[in-house]
């Protein structure tokens, strides 16, 4: 039961983040950006959208790999990169040019390191579990 209760927050946290990263093509997200922000802005655009493309991509691969052991280790990865990720946006949440103030946004990115949280509780309450 936990693996399912552990599994189903690690799939919401895709979901969070996917959709937040839907509503940061809205926001402009790249403005925030150290490497497109001096880009002009449609260029700027497209190469941040293009750039999720085999990010997505390589998230779906390896937390589905084969291997149960890297689909594991991904699995963690991406839930602690759910908490580093809200992190980030809480310190640039006072820079100029961030926009995601919005309710939607808000849930979207702090939503997705909750669900991060529940995840990794999970996967270690699992693991003390098993090695008792």
């Amino acid at each position: 039961m936990r693996d399912r209760i552990a599994l189903f927050f690690f799939y919401l946290g895709v979901g969070l983040l996917f959709s937040h990263e839907l509503d940061a093509v809205t926001q402009s997200e790249w403005r925030l950006l150290y490497f497109l922000r001096d880009l002009p802005n449609e260029k700027a655009m497209q190469v941040f959208v293009w750039l999720h493309v085999p990010l997505f991509g390589g998230i779906a691969w390896l937390t589905h790999h084969r291997t149960p052991c890297a689909r594991w280790w991904s699995r963690v990865a991406f839930s602690a990169f759910l908490i580093v990720h809200a992190g980030l946006h809480f310190r640039l949440s006072d820079n100029p040019l961030y926009t995601f103030d919005s309710p939607l946004s808000i849930v979207l990115i702090y939503g997705a390191a909750v669900a991060g949280i529940v995840h990794l509780a999970c996967v270690r309450w699992s693991a003390r579990s098993s090695d008792a």
